[in-house]
């Protein structure tokens, strides 16, 4: 299968417990990625939780699709307060396949996040898929600054 690695780094003015906290909650994943408008069927067992996410897709400006995909998570405060990592994978029925990673440092009094994502596709959807991936990517990056820097 075709694949590709994207990358993406910025800073937020929030320390690392709160970064951490809320990308190892599924529930938070609602808007921050642009196209999962739910989540459900969440499942815990010790680090790991398992969900279903659903992201919904415009077809042609009008016509909703939704796609339900089986994500992965695991949270590793281990390296607390002054590191930790977020990862998983995220399994849609088109068979794209993709492991996500978030490593947050501190940062002076805030905090430096790399988001690395894995893509692996069926041939022919490698360039759609990684273009749709960036974009979330990027918008995850505004979402959660302004989710995690807005005033009290």
């Amino acid at each position: 299968m075709p694949s590709t690695e994207l990358k993406h780094s910025f800073e937020i003015a929030a320390p690392p417990e709160e970064v951490f906290a809320h990308l190892a909650e599924p529930s938070h994943y609602v808007g921050l990625s642009p196209l999962v408008v739910a989540v459900r069927d969440v499942r815990r067992d010790g680090g790991t939780v398992t969900y279903t996410a659903v992201e919904r897709f415009r077809l042609l400006g009008v016509l909703r699709h939704d796609n339900l995909i089986d994500a992965t998570l695991v949270a590793v405060p281990d390296g607390l307060p002054d590191s930790a990592e977020v990862f998983g994978e995220v399994r849609s029925p088109a068979r794209v396949r993709m492991r996500y990673r978030f490593v947050i440092d501190r940062h002076g009094t805030g905090s430096a996040v790399t988001d690395t994502l894995r893509l692996r596709t069926p041939l022919g959807l490698l360039r759609f898929a990684a273009s749709q991936a960036r974009a979330v990517q990027q918008a995850r990056a505004r979402v959660l600054t302004d989710r995690l820097t807005r005033p009290a």
